[in-house]
């Protein structure tokens, strides 16, 4: 104690195991469990299972340190983030960091916060060698299974088998869509066809269960769909079709050769995008996406109040001239 106190021994540093401070001071192993139990019980370290124990935090004041994992900056991510440094406010010090989706910068990123914050909110979402979303690979798994789960919020997805009591804001992205389009159903019956432009070589690929939702529902309701990539250089428009469009990149192409042609969306062309954005407000986009300040809100709501809760984060149809 007198150490921490002093700062001999800096926040983050780990102390040597029960066996060998039993070895090095030639005193029992119960003797050293209950002296290390004294300081989890003060806070001053913490012990993260299979890696050791840790110095925590050494707090001059009553502010929370949080760590801010976040696989992408997009504007939306972005959202999350500041709605929850909003909601945190001046009881907390956050520290936001990127892993931009690689698996060796997410568990480094881990590695080198462990025993540092008091709470790590983890966003997980990953590409494979194939280029394709997945998210969680065996070693971030394996990560997040070493994390005191006391500590440990999750954001967007949860995995099944992952232990512990903690806590999670999520989203379900085959149901979403699925309910979503259903909301929709009546204006896209005006459409021949509907089709998802899934792009599968997008740098931060995007969730597969995206897919499988968007083909539940067209064939539950008896839509012709088709999920193509991309939006091609000159689309012909011969028939009238609706689009569900990702990316933003695609969403601009898709606009502009309405223009070009002189259609007018919402009557000739129907575009529904993925995730909202105020420009898409602006507009006037029909959009279908989570709510990105409700997420970050209810994540900050959870390490305030303390408690341990698996939510599901409100996904909504906001319709607009666009279908």
């Amino acid at each position: 104690m007198n150490d921490i106190n002093s700062g001999t021994l800096e926040a983050g540093h780990q102390i040597p195991s029960i066996n060998e401070l039993s070895h090095s001071s030639s005193l029992s192993r119960d003797t050293i469990q209950k002296a290390y139990k004294y300081l989890r019980n003060k806070n001053l370290i913490i012990s993260v299972k299979g890696v050791g124990n840790f110095i925590n935090i050494k707090k001059s004041s009553d502010k929370l340190n949080i760590f801010f994992l976040i696989n992408k900056p997009s504007s939306y991510k972005m959202e999350i983030c500041n709605a929850f440094v909003d909601t945190i406010g001046d009881k907390g010090n956050i520290a936001v960091s990127f892993y931009y989706c690689d698996e060796n910068l997410f568990i480094d990123g881990l590695k080198k916060s462990l025993g540092m914050f008091d709470y790590y909110v983890i966003m997980p979402h990953f590409k494979n060698e194939s280029n394709n979303h997945v998210s969680y690979t065996d070693k971030a798994f394996e990560a997040l299974q070493n994390m005191p789960k006391d500590k440990l919020i999750l954001l967007d997805t949860v995995k099944e088998g992952i232990t512990g009591n903690y806590g999670a804001v999520c989203q379900d992205f085959k149901n979403d869509i699925f309910h979503a389009l259903e909301q929709a159903s009546d204006k896209l019956e005006k459409y021949d066809k509907i089709i998802l432009i899934y792009p599968k070589n997008a740098v931060f690929p995007y969730p597969e269960p995206i897919i499988t939702g968007f083909k539940a529902f067209c064939s539950s309701y008896n839509f012709n769909f088709e999920v193509i990539d991309t939006i091609d250089d000159c689309i012909s428009f011969e028939s009238k079709d609706a689009y569900i469009v990702i990316e933003e990149s695609d969403l601009v192409d898709l606009v502009q050769q309405t223009k070009a042609k002189h259609l007018v969306l919402g009557k000739d062309v129907g575009v529904v995008s993925y995730n909202e954005t105020p420009l898409k407000s602006l507009l006037d986009i029909t959009v279908i996406s989570t709510d990105f300040k409700a997420m970050g809100v209810l994540t900050a709501d959870l390490i305030l109040s303390n408690k341990k809760e698996i939510i599901k984060n409100e996904f909504k149809y906001i319709e607009r001239s666009s279908l």
